[in-house]
């Protein structure tokens, strides 16, 4: 064997097994590309943050979902006009000065049922685990930032295994415009259930940090259940650590205004991420969901998967789900899907998925969306069988939503979110 066919052999051995995406080189497309500084830098937002003193993407502005400014301060954020990308859907008027004013309004009342182990605190805004999870991505999360007075930090110690769910109330205290801020610590090994559950009346920006140390696997319920006159915009992100399981899953149903930014980061290899989503807008209730998967690390997995109804004149939703596949994150399997299910004349439901892949050495990564009224099949098949059509509707509902119901793993909670969907189906044959 000659010195060159040895060396081809080495390199072909060395390539053996690893996934790739037809079409794409091992390099893959590069969309934003990374200066070699800038690839072994540490930042909490990894390679997706810049490196000056109050963060900021590498990508192309407003293009690149990297691209997005993000900073701790207020007047890092110019004025939101309504045109840009992450701001064109929300019907500004609506946000009740979210984005433009100052949030001096009385947070909602936070009432929290934990187990013994569970810590829970209220600190400063001087706590060294604020910020250490999260940095506000547009003008609303960093106006919270600017504005909170007090925060709730709920830790689950290491290697806690949690057999009943946390509980977290946060009850509105009325319709001055107010900050929020939660942070959930999952330490080293613990598993549990963070339910956090919003109700009352308020208007209110919220910041909620989400930090999973190396092997936690950590369930967050967030139940938006507001007023018919609320308004709530709440940033949630999530930091993952090595091994770490995520599943968060968002499920609204009251207020007039609701808009919600999960995003997942991987702060290591080998985490998981599953986020899902259960939304039901009636006559002119605005439900927005955006939703960002940062995969920053190799060999970690994503699924994104958020099912909406709507009924009534000008009932509104909005889904947009941006999955961001980094160079280096070789191995990586992604996946996100929107279904949206139009009840009657007179609603909108918008649906973008973005998938942006920079290297080609990956299991897999989709997308897809769907939006449409009844499936006709569905109901000829159980009409066929005797039952009535007003019966048969509900059933394709509560079937079409079940699914999500089903992956939050808390009997009392899924009760209970079963009977708010047949109260909404109510509502709509009266």
């Amino acid at each position: 064997m000659t010195e060159m066919t040895e060396e081809k052999t080495a390199a072909e051995k060395a390539g053996a097994g690893r996934p790739s995406i037809p079409g794409l080189t091992e390099e893959g497309e590069s969309l934003t590309p990374l200066e070699p500084a800038e690839q072994s830098r540490s930042t909490l937002g990894g390679d997706a943050a810049k490196p000056h003193s109050h963060g900021g993407g590498y990508g192309i502005p407003d293009s690149s979902r990297a691209g997005r400014l993000t900073s701790y301060r207020l007047e890092d954020f110019p004025a939101v006009k309504g045109t840009e990308e992450e701001w064109r859907f929300t019907p500004l008027k609506r946000l009740s000065g979210l984005h433009t004013t100052a949030l001096d309004g009385a947070a909602p009342a936070v009432a929290v049922e934990a187990p013994d182990e569970v810590r829970v605190e209220t600190v400063g805004r001087d706590d060294a685990r604020i910020g250490s999870a999260s940095i506000p991505e547009d003008r609303v999360s960093a106006n919270a930032w600017a504005h909170f007075a007090e925060a709730t930090v709920i830790t689950v110690p290491a290697g806690a295994e949690l057999t009943e769910r946390v509980l977290v109330t946060l009850t509105g205290a009325g319709l001055a415009a107010a900050a929020q801020h939660v942070v959930i610590v999952a330490e080293k090994g613990a598993r549990g259930v963070v339910v956090l559950n919003h109700i009352g009346e308020a208007i209110v920006a919220e910041n909620v940090e989400i930090l999973l140390e190396d092997g936690a696997d950590l369930t967050v319920v967030s139940l938006q259940e507001w007023s018919d006159a609320s308004v709530h915009a709440s940033s949630q992100q999530v930091r993952i650590g090595r091994d770490a399981h995520l599943k968060h899953i968002a499920v609204s149903l009251g207020g007039s205004l609701v808009r919600m930014t999960p995003t997942a980061r991987f702060a290591a290899p080998g985490g998981e991420a599953e986020l899902y989503g259960l939304y039901f807008a009636d006559a002119g209730q605005h439900l927005e969901h955006r939703t960002y998967v940062d995969h920053a690390q190799p060999n970690c997995i994503s699924n994104v998967l958020y099912k909406g109804a709507l009924q009534g004149k000008d009932a509104r939703t909005v889904w947009v789900g941006d999955v961001l596949i980094q160079k280096q994150a070789e191995g990586t399997d992604s996946y996100e899907k929107n279904q949206n299910l139009v009840l009657t004349d007179g609603g909108r439901a918008d649906s973008v998925p973005n998938l942006e892949i920079e290297t080609g050495l990956i299991k897999g990564a989709g997308h897809a969306s769907a939006t449409g009224r009844f499936d006709d099949e569905h109901l000829f098949y159980l009409m066929a069988r005797g039952i009535p059509e007003d019966v048969a509707r509900r059933l394709v509902v509560r079937g079409f939503l079940n699914e999500i119901i089903q992956k939050i793993g808390v009997p009392s909670i899924e009760e209970h979110l079963t009977e708010a969907v047949e109260r909404e189906l109510d509502a709509s044959e009266n």
